[in-house]
């Protein structure tokens, strides 16, 4: 299975389901999700293609002795019932509002693990880190902004009227909200993908590093022999005086060696910062 699909089979399996305050509040973020419609008589909708949130929408439902009736389009589950009596959430003009309740830490918790069940996503970690959740209206998605605020936790808003979405793109920030809303054995995976993605990095960037390096000294060392080959053909080469042709030498003779390297071997040995000193003396005579 893919990473999304075993969170949601995790979340699905939370046993908290004694505890009718959070139930309700899981609920109501299924409600706000985009996933869940409702008409003018209280007809309410909500369609999803993952069996796991179908199944804890289910026995949400029951647990809050809502009748309901399961329906099965092509790939799509779809779960029908009626809000009108259940005083769950406001409801005007079509469209599911969070009832104005001081809730409780749990309580929110619950309710930002009902919308992303609802409504969330998340990209296969091993990839890039993308964790989304689209809600029915900016409203209601404000709301679940401030409860993430209050947690620590930002997510950024997308700029386009048509959907009303929030996301996350931060490692650090998407292992804090699965935290939050109760997915733990979806952590620790979460974050043993992430510190091998960043263990492959940080040895990505450290050989682009030594290759970029090697591929500097190998360039400079080309136009420091064909310096002195040119010294050579124009005959200036026996002019030069004994420490200039005795680097000159060493540089034919070793062409990939790194200059502190080099200047060991000098019969009075000097450092990096001499050896190149003489070698760029060798380029400027030839270029004279």
């Amino acid at each position: 299975m893919s990473f999304s699909k075993d969170l949601k089979q995790e979340l699905s399996k939370l046993n908290n389901l004694a505890k009718k305050d959070q139930v309700k509040q899981e609920l109501v973020g299924y409600l706000i999700s985009s996933n869940t419609t409702i008409d003018n008589k209280g007809n309410t909708r909500y369609a999803t293609e993952n069996e796991y949130n179908i199944n804890r929408f289910s026995k949400l439902l029951s647990n809050m002795n809502i009748d309901f009736k399961i329906e099965i389009e092509g790939k799509t589950f779809a779960i029908k019932f009626n809000l009108k009596e259940t005083e769950i959430v406001t409801i005007k003009n079509c469209e599911i509002f969070i009832k104005e309740d001081d809730l409780q830490e749990e309580q929110k918790k619950a309710l930002i693990r009902g919308v992303f069940l609802g409504s969330g996503s998340i990209n296969n970690p091993e990839n890039k880190y993308h964790l989304e959740i689209v809600f029915s209206n900016k409203q209601n998605m404000n709301v679940v902004l401030q409860y993430l605020a209050e947690f620590g936790i930002t997510f950024k808003t997308l700029k386009s009227s048509k959907k009303k979405s929030i996301y996350i793109k931060d490692g650090e920030e998407i292992a804090n909200f699965l935290a939050l809303i109760g997915a733990n054995s979806s952590v620790l995976k979460f974050e043993d993908i992430r510190v091998q993605k960043e263990m492959s990095g940080k040895v990505n960037r450290l050989v682009n590093c030594k290759s970029a390096n090697l591929n500097k000294t190998l360039n400079a060392s080309v136009e420091q022999i064909n310096a002195i080959k040119k010294l050579q053909k124009n005959k200036k080469f026996n002019k030069l005086d004994d420490n200039l042709k005795e680097i000159a030498n060493l540089r034919l003779e070793n062409p990939d060696m790194p200059l502190s390297e080099l200047g060991k071997l000098l019969s009075n040995p000097v450092g990096k910062s001499g050896v190149n000193y003489r070698l760029k003396k060798l380029i400027d005579l030839a270029n004279e």
